[in-house]
Order: structure tokens, then C-alpha cells, then sequence
């Protein structure tokens, strides 16, 4: 490896050489031949001397080790050359073959690129200002958003401990970590370079976030709802919790968007003074928002009310055909990937949100019934399709 900080800012290219001499030799010989057997080789325009006094060759950095009346070192040369005229040098520095009385063996090791390294730099500087921009900077639209977010590159999620779990690249040498509900959470989290998380993937809390929880500081960050609120409680009696935070009521760690997700770490609470309910806290008052008002009861097949009362509390989704015969059961977070999948859908229960997000997918897919535990306010219902929360298919028994 080469230091550049021996270098001058007009260098472009750095040639490194290995070199072995059959005898005792000191930097002076080494110098010495180098000058003089590559001196008249190509003129005087790639003379090293004349390059030297002009600055467009470095100084020549030697190191050395003598044992055993054998000679090894190494030859590194700065160049502010062009490429043809560095690689000539290189060259003429690898004929060398004798060094002060004794022979010598010159092998070309490597000509590196400074500009490369002047890159990385850059680059690396230009994404913590893109980073900053999107933390603290207000989109005016949500294109400019979207845009900055492209600029980005996001990191991989990798898979933790046995289990598999998704998680950011940073969470086995973090001292902090931020345990999130879902992969989707994670990637969220890692498009504003945040990486030390890890998703537990359901409501049974995995061994390997236990495990952490005794040996990090460990964040909560969970949705805003009744699943989040569940997810709370469990942890906070099989793990070691330092402080809480939520997303705000109705919303998913998934969809908040860099701004809201800095708020909510920036006003977690510690973890003892946490309430567990803040999700169906937030949903006592019924929404608001016309487009988002439950229609009348219809009347439900008997296994439909059956499969309500069932997937309750589970944070699970049941998808139905019109005879209310179950066709798939999942996890309420693997939903919106897994329903493009299949045909002839006609009622979805699922113990979560009613987010538009899961309106739209349902509606792709002509789904007749929507019944989940809560209905977000910001969410237009589709007008062929009925929507009812739980409360309101147990107020039909």
C-alpha cells in the first residue's frame, strides 16, 4: 500500500515496484541505478532527472531489508504524467537489472490510479450531503422526494442469526440497535443510511433479538397499531427494552417517510415510561375522512364471521373464495406481496390496518370484502368493494 500523503495534488499515477539484489545494498545504489540505466533511454523528455526538476515526477521513496547477503525492497514513483508516458517510465524502472556491484531482479508490482482514490472520496462526501438533504431537508413535492431517494444507493439487507432475520449491515458491530416489525421496515429505515435494525418477522419475538436485547441499547420502533401494541407488550416481557418509539396512529414504519421516521427516533421514550396501547389509544375516535367511512353491515357467509373471530389477535390474513373457503392463510406482513398471487379472492380478513396501500392490492385483485381491525383514515375505499373492521362484523351476532 502506498500513502498519499507523500504526494502532491497533481499526482495522477503511483508505480510500485518489488526488487531483489544478490548482495548488500543501501537507497543511495538503488537511486542510482534507477537514474542510471534509464537515463538517454527515451530522450530527454522522459529523462527521470529532467522530470524530477520539473515536478512531473515525484520523489522516489525506497524501502529495504538486508539478511543473509541478499537485498529486498520496494521502489514506489509518483507521476503527474499521462498515462502512455507513466507507463514508459514503469517500464524502464522494471529493466533494471543491477544495483551498485551486484545483480539485481526489478518486478513491476502495481501503477495505481490516485484519481481512484480521489473518487471514492468524493463520492463518499457527496452521499452523506445527499443522506442530509433527505433527513433534514422539506421536499416541496413528493418528485423531488422520490428523485433524492433514486440519487441513493441502498444498501442490501442481510439475514440475521438462525432464524434468518432481516436486518441492516450494521447491526453485528453497532452498540445500538432498532428493532422494527417487518423487511420492509428495514429497507425503509436503510434508504436514510440507518443500519443497525433488525425485523422480528411476527408476534412471537425470535430467540436471536432476545439475545441482543441483553447486550445492546435497544430501540423499539413499531407500527402505529394494534399490532404494534401486541408486539410491545411481548417484548417488553421476554426482552431487555431501553426505549420505545411508534409510528404516528394508522401508519407503518414501511410507508413513513425520512422526516417522520427522524421525528419518531428523536421522541422515543424510555422504555419503562412506554404506554402499550398507544396504537388503540390512537383509534378509539372513528376517522373522519368521508372517503374513508366503513359502508353499512352486509350480510356474511357464517364461516366468514367464523374466520373473523379466529385470525383475531393473530396478526394473520385469511384470503377467501365466495363460498367463504379458506384459499391461503399468512402473515399480515407478507399481504400486499402475496396476494398479486393468487385468483379468485373474494373476501380478505386480516388482524391489521386497512391501509390504502392494502385497498389498492385488493382491488387489483377484485376483492369483493375487506375486513380488518382498524381502517386508516387516509385510505379511499374502491367503489366496488365492501369495507368493514372487525367491531362491526361482531356487531352483526
Amino acid at each position: 500500500m502506498t500513502d498519499s500523503n507523500h504526494y502532491t495534488p497533481t499526482t495522477k499515477y503511483v508505480v510500485s515496484a518489488k526488487f531483489e539484489v544478490q548482495g548488500v545494498v543501501e537507497k543511495p545504489d538503488v537511486i542510482g541505478a534507477i537514474f542510471g540505466q534509464t537515463e538517454g533511454l527515451f530522450g530527454q523528455e522522459l529523462d527521470l532527472r529532467e522530470l524530477q526538476k520539473s515536478g512531473r515526477i515525484g520523489r522516489i521513496e525506497i524501502t529495504l531489508d538486508s539478511k543473509q547477503d541478499k537485498t529486498t525492497g520496494t521502489i514506489t514513483v509518483p507521476s503527474s504524467l499521462d498515462k502512455v508516458s507513466t507507463a514508459l517510465i514503469a517500464a524502464a524502472i522494471g529493466s533494471v537489472d543491477r544495483i551498485g556491484p551486484c545483480d539485481a531482479k526489478v518486478v513491476l508490482d502495481a501503477v495505481q490510479d490516485q484519481r481512484d482514490e480521489k473518487r471514492k472520496v468524493i463520492m463518499e462526501k457527496a452521499k452523506d450531503i445527499l443522506r442530509k438533504w433527505v433527513v433534514e431537508d422539506q421536499p416541496s413535492t413528493d418528485e423531488i422526494l422520490k428523485e433524492v431517494h433514486g440519487a441513493i444507493k441502498i444498501v442490501d439487507v442481510v439475514s440475521y442469526g438462525p432464524e434468518r432475520l432481516p436486518a441492516g449491515p450494521g447491526l453485528s458491530t453497532s452498540g445500538s440497535i432498532i428493532i422494527v416489525e417487518g423487511r420492509a421496515d428495514v429497507i425503509n429505515l436503510l434508504k436514510i443510511g440507518i443500519k443497525n435494525t433488525i425485523a422480528i418477522e411476527g408476534t412471537k419475538i425470535p430467540e436471536s433479538v432476545i439475545q441482543l436485547c441483553k447486550s445492546r441499547e435497544v430501540t423499539a420502533f413499531l407500527d402505529g397499531d394494534h399490532a404494534g401494541d401486541l408486539i410491545l407488550q411481548e417484548l417488553k416481557q421476554v426482552g431487555e427494552l431501553d426505549y420505545v418509539t411508534r409510528a404516528p396512529p394508522g401508519k407503518e414504519v414501511e410507508d413513513l417517510t425520512p422526516k417522520e421516521i427522524m421525528k419518531a427516533l428523536r421522541e422515543r421514550l424510555p422504555a419503562d415510561k412506554a404506554r402499550v396501547d398507544i396504537g388503540a389509544r390512537a383509534f378509539e375516535k372513528p376517522p373522519t375522512d368521508a372517503g374513508a367511512q366503513v359502508l353499512e353491515k352486509p350480510e356474511l357467509p357464517e364461516m366468514v364471521l367464523e374466520s373473523a373471530k379466529l385470525i383475531r389477535g393473530t396478526l394473520e390474513a385469511l384470503l377467501l373464495d365466495e363460498a367463504g373457503k379458506e384459499q391461503a392463510r399468512m402473515p399480515v406482513s407478507e399481504l400486499s406481496e402475496k396476494l398479486p398471487q393468487f385468483d379468485n379472492v373474494h373476501t380478505l380478513v386480516f388482524d391489521g390496518v386497512i391501509t390504502q396501500r392494502t385497498l389498492d392490492v385488493a382491488e387489483s385483485k377484485k376483492v369483493k370484502y375487506v375486513i380488518g381491525d382498524r381502517l386508516s383514515e387516509a385510505s379511499k375505499k374502491p367503489p366496488n368493494m365492501k369495507v368493514m373492521t372487525m367491531a362491526a362484523v361482531f356487531g352483526q351476532q
